[in-house]
């Protein structure tokens, strides 16, 4: 018989809820009442709830974290090809979840960032592990001479980051993903443009 993951499953379930509805409309009880664990059981794995959103953080980062290596670290793939095919399957998903969802690290950062420090905090953190990560990718370009050295990696992997979570957010605002698509294809054409 399996051992039930009361705490896994909590932060399962809130990360779904709260990247649909984000952090504070998700109330403790409606994760308590879907994940049908009495609240008693809540906190005893985490003090608030606050402590509870570090960890849905934590878990979204660890899992994205898992997408990164996946295709920034394909040496089968050239290292644009890895950028490319990175931005075109968040681009897939997000259009599988009809434009709702978005990214849970972009849509915190929004919500939180002005009002906990300890989400501001870890929420830049998240993004500058994900900076440091693309970098390296466009830094390897610029070895096999397939991007210019004029470009700054760091910089550059900078601005696909927050060009990207901007183009996120437009599509769930215009339930299209039609931003998405169109920030690829000038990424690719203007500023990542093979030698």
């Amino acid at each position: 018989m399996k051992k039930k993951d009361t705490q896994g499953d909590l932060i399962r379930i809130g990360t779904e809820m709260i990247a649909r509805q984000g952090f504070n409309a998700t109330g403790i009880d409606a994760i308590l009442k879907e994940t049908g664990v009495p609240k008693g059981s809540f906190y005893h794995y985490f003090k608030s709830k606050e402590e509870f959103g570090l960890a849905v953080i934590d878990h979204f980062a660890e899992r994205f974290e898992q997408r990164l290596e996946l295709f920034l670290n394909n040496e089968d793939v050239a290292p644009l090809g890895r950028i490319r095919n990175i931005l075109e399957s968040g681009l897939t998903l997000v259009t599988q979840n009809q434009c709702t969802k978005g990214c849970l690290i972009g849509n915190l950062g929004q919500e939180l960032a002005d009002l906990n420090e300890r989400f501001r905090a870890r929420l830049d953190e998240i993004f500058g592990m994900w900076r440091e990560r693309f970098a390296a990718c466009l830094s390897e370009a610029q070895k096999r001479g397939e991007l210019s050295s004029a470009i700054d990696p760091a910089i550059t992997a900078g601005f696909i980051l927050s060009g990207w979570e901007g183009a996120i957010l437009r599509a769930k605002v215009m339930k299209s993903p039609q931003p998405m698509r169109d920030f690829v294809d000038v990424l690719f054409s203007a500023i990542l443009r093979q030698k």
